[in-house]
């Protein structure tokens, strides 16, 4: 497994550096000067050349680059001069909640999904499948910014049992059940959709295991549909789940920007929005960055699991 795992480090390492030149010189290609648009409308030039300074936008573009890099890998971000404040304690905490968030929703997703799943399987009736495929569909059809108002407008306004957005006041340890009720709705929503694509991948898997020869012996010997889908189905097909886990685990992290801002979660997501909608381009820069090195180490995290679960991957050493 440490073989495997080394076979694959280089090729992500390769893949950040990339995506931060990338980035770097993408944003650089926006109209207007930087330092001008941070200094606001009404900034003296003496403002504007302190800020340019600050930022190495006096350097060359190839210095302004290295000086950057060495920063991320430093942990040295600088400062937001729109939004304020350091862009490292930005970072961390917009990370932190969005890592809560996701983790709350990825959880529910894959419960929800796997029940299901070998519910509709292992019990094939009419009913539950057609009631599977109908949730399915329709968490689908939703998307998150109509799921997102419809679970405010039930649950926060005309049942008002749950918070209509926010994180909790004091902290996710103090009160754990006050933080479950903050949670709860927008991990609903964000799980929606890739729980309803689990469970037809799983589901779709489980069917296809079910057809191999190895279960056409295993039921002709009497053993029961239930433990032919739970003792010998379900472990055949989670190499090819966990695949499909990651895949939706990336696009759960870009849903989780529309999200944030449904419920007032201060995550990364929000703070990308900020960013954006106010030009702060040295805050933007970072979070493109953190969000490529999040796809990237989720990816690799994939392909570990998926080759633990399957030794024919790290043995033949093929992704």
């Amino acid at each position: 497994m440490t073989r495997y795992l080394l076979r694959k480090i280089p090729s992500a390492i390769l893949v950040l550096f990339l995506a931060s030149v990338l980035i770097f010189f993408v944003l650089r290609l926006v109209p207007g000067d930087a330092a001008t648009t941070l200094a606001g409308p009404d900034a003296t030039e003496d403002s504007i050349a302190a800020i340019k300074s600050q930022l190495g936008l006096d350097k060359s573009i190839p210095a302004q680059y290295f000086s950057w890099l060495a920063g991320v890998l430093t942990f040295d971000l600088g400062r937001s001069f729109v939004i304020g404040g350091s862009i490292s304690d930005l970072v961390v905490d917009g990370l932190t909640n969005t890592i809560v968030l996701a983790s709350a929703a990825l959880l529910l997703a894959v419960v929800v999904s796997v029940t299901l799943s070998v519910a509709s399987v292992a019990w094939p009736k009419r009913w539950l499948t057609a009631l599977v495929n109908g949730a399915n569909t329709l968490a689908v059809a939703l998307p998150p910014f109509v799921s997102g108002v419809l679970l405010v407008l039930v649950f926060a306004v005309l049942l008002p049992v749950l918070p209509a957005g926010g994180i909790p006041p004091d902290g996710y340890w103090a009160r754990p059940d006050i933080t479950v009720q903050y949670l709860l709705l927008p991990a609903i929503c964000l799980a929606l959709p890739v729980g309803a694509a689990l469970t037809r991948f799983l589901t779709e898997s489980l069917r296809s295991e079910l057809r191999q020869p190895y279960i056409t012996t295993a039921r002709s010997l009497g053993v029961s549909q239930r433990n032919l889908v739970l003792q010998s189905a379900l472990r055949n097909a989670l190499p090819s789940a966990v695949t499909a886990l990651g895949l939706q685990t990336g696009q759960l992290l870009g849903g989780a920007v529309l999200v944030e801002a449904i419920f007032a979660w201060p995550g990364i997501g929000q703070l990308i929005e900020q960013g954006i909608s106010r030009r702060d381009y040295p805050v933007v820069q970072v979070l493109l960055l953190l969000s490529v090195s999040v796809f990237v180490l989720v990816q690799l995290l994939t392909d570990v699991v998926h080759a633990y679960l399957d030794p024919r991957i790290r043995i033949g050493g093929v992704s």
